[in-house]
Formats: structure tokens, C-alpha cells, sequence
């Protein structure tokens, strides 16, 4: 298969191409790399295997010429920064809702008929219960990110349903692991790197969320999508369980050896405006095809942050 996958050089991209290529597919990447890595993904570049086009998503034209001769979209470029939305608000309209008007017009025009869409669990907002089924409604994110994610949902939908689309949709948990490049291990291990005397943390610490390790997070797009075959297939990825924010900071603690150092909270039930304070998605629909994490959610950030503290060199 001729795979396109866009924000291949990011974090969630770069690991999903891995196993695109071992798999022996051919893929192009798209990336205008503004927060991707050519290192994540330079081994397959020399290998041939795998092609880049500098381009970007809400450039039209560069989508256009990117999707030639493509037979499925991988659509995970993105903003990366939830909190940037809350300084430029246009930041995910742009990087969001217009990115994928495009990617979905550019397969019309080309007669691409497959997609696998990158959202999140955002767009349930904060009253949803938990753990959240996909069939819960109706979303109302609370963050401009949200708004985005499910606008592009809506987008493909309307696709699938007018113009004969194919389509994968993943809400995503808090995706962590090797190459991240942002995130609240990413941050404490920084912040830890600058001063290994205290490690200050956002809100109040007790913020809940289900976290997935990336490796989990690709196999299960790609379990899914060899699994099922409705025109449109909406999936839950995450793990059985959750992390407060409080325990990731002792863990990254323990594992920088900054022992001593004070855990200090800013106070507040969230981190920043549009920040969901407590998330867990439902993964029946995920088990039931046969796809399980390898790690839960205190395990994952803990690989994570041992991953991180090598890459970063702490």
C-alpha cells in the first residue's frame, strides 16, 4: 500500500511509520517541520522507503500534489499545543479544521478513498462520564483544540457520507513515549533539568487522565483498521486505568534522582483554561476486536520518563 501520513515526522507519526515500513508499505510523508524530527524517520528516508514532501496541511496546494497516486491518509498533523490556542485562537482552525477540509478535498480530487484520523478524547468535554463510550453525546469540548478535533470528525463524516469515503476515526487518550516532544513528563523532566530542587505543577495535582503508550497507540490503529470495515469506524484507543497528575510528578522525581526536590502546585482544579481536569475513555469496542495495551497508564510514564530523561540527557 501507498500510505500518506501527515505529521510523519512528529512523535505519534514517526512510530506509526515504523511499522508502516516493516509491514512493507510505501509511504510519503507530508510535514512542514515545524515540530517534527527528520532523525525520528532519517533511517527510512535512506532507506528509500519512505519519501518526504516539506509541505503544509493548510497550504492546499501542497496537499494536492502530496496525495498523488496515495491509497490511504493517515491524518495526524496538528497543532501540538493545546495551550497555544488560548494566545492565537486561530492556531487550530487553521492547524485543524482547514488542514483537514483539505487532506478530505485533496482525496476527492485524487479518488483517495481510505483515512485514519487522529482526535482525541477532548472532544467530550468535561461532563462526559466515565470511562467515556464513543457513543456518548453530545460533545461539547471546552478547548479550541476540541473544537477542532470534532469539526474534523464532522468533516470526514460528511465525506464518508457524500462523496463515498472510507473512514478510521481514533479519540486518542494522552498519548506518551519515545521521541516526545511535549506533554507533562516532557515538561516536569525539563523543568526538573533547570532547577532539580522543585518541580512546579500546574493546578492542584489532582487531575485524572488515562495515559497510552505510543507503541500501543499505533498497533491499535492499525489492529482496528485490519479488523473492521464500515465506511465509518469510530474507535476509542487508551488504557484500562488512570494517573493523576500528582503521581506522574513523584514518578518523574523518582526517576531524574531529584529526590529532594519539592513538588509545588499552582493551585486549581486544571493546568490551563480548556483543560478537561479528569478523562478516561471506555476501550470495550477496542477489546472486543482483539487489540490490549501492553502498558496501563502508571507504567507508561514510567517507561516514558525513562525514555525522555535518555533522549533529553538529564
Amino acid at each position: 500500500m501507498r500510505a500518506l501520513v501527515t505529521g510523519g515526522a512528529g512523535f505519534i507519526g514517526s512510530h506509526l511509520i515504523d511499522r508502516l515500513v516493516s509491514r512493507g508499505d510505501t509511504v510519503v510523508v507530508l510535514d512542514n517541520l515545524s515540530s517534527g524530527n527528520l532523525d525520528f524517520i532519517q533511517n527510512h528516508l535512506d532507506s528509500g522507503k519512505v519519501s518526504l514532501v516539506k509541505g503544509d496541511v493548510t497550504n492546499y496546494q501542497d496537499v494536492l500534489s502530496a496525495m498523488k497516486g496515495i491509497e490511504c491518509v493517515f491524518h495526524l498533523a496538528a497543532n501540538p499545543d493545546i495551550r497555544l490556542g488560548t494566545k492565537i485562537t486561530d492556531t487550530d482552525l487553521k492547524q485543524g479544521t482547514i488542514a483537514t477540509y483539505n487532506i478530505v478535498e485533496a482525496m476527492r480530487i485524487n479518488g483517495v478513498k481510505k483515512i485514519a484520523f487522529a482526535s482525541s478524547s477532548v472532544v467530550y468535554g468535561e461532563d462526559a462520564p466515565m470511562p467515556t463510550p464513543e457513543n456518548h453525546g453530545p460533545c461539547l469540548p471546552i478547548s479550541l483544540y476540541g473544537a477542532s478535533k470534532q469539526a474534523g470528525e464532522g468533516l470526514i463524516s460528511s465525506w464518508v457520507g457524500t462523496f463515498g469515503l472510507q473512514a478510521w476515526i481514533f479519540r486518542f487518550a494522552n498519548i506518551i513515549g519515545t521521541r516526545g516532544t511535549h506533554g507533562v513528563i516532557f515538561d516536569f523532566i525539563h523543568k526538573l533539568k533547570t532547577d532539580p530542587s522543585r518541580l512546579e505543577v500546574l493546578g492542584n495535582g489532582l487531575q485524572e487522565k488515562s495515559y497510552m503508550e505510543v507503541g500501543d497507540c499505533v498497533d491499535g490503529i492499525l489492529h482496528v483498521m485490519n479488523n473492521t470495515d464500515q465506511q465509518l469506524n469510530l474507535y476509542n484507543l487508551g488504557s484500562h486505568d488512570t494517573a493523576s497528575v500528582k503521581r506522574i510528578a513523584e514518578i518523574v522525581v523518582e526517576e531524574t534522582g531529584c529526590e529532594g526536590a519539592s513538588i509545588e502546585y499552582t493551585g486549581g482544579d486544571r493546568g490551563w483554561a480548556g483543560d478537561v481536569p479528569r478523562a478516561m475513555l471506555a476501550i470495550d469496542k477496542m477489546l472486543q476486536i482483539g487489540f490490549d495495551v501492553n502498558y496501563n497508564s502508571e507504567d507508561a510514564i514510567r517507561h516514558t520518563a525513562r525514555a525522555l530523561i535518555e533522549e533529553i540527557g538529564l
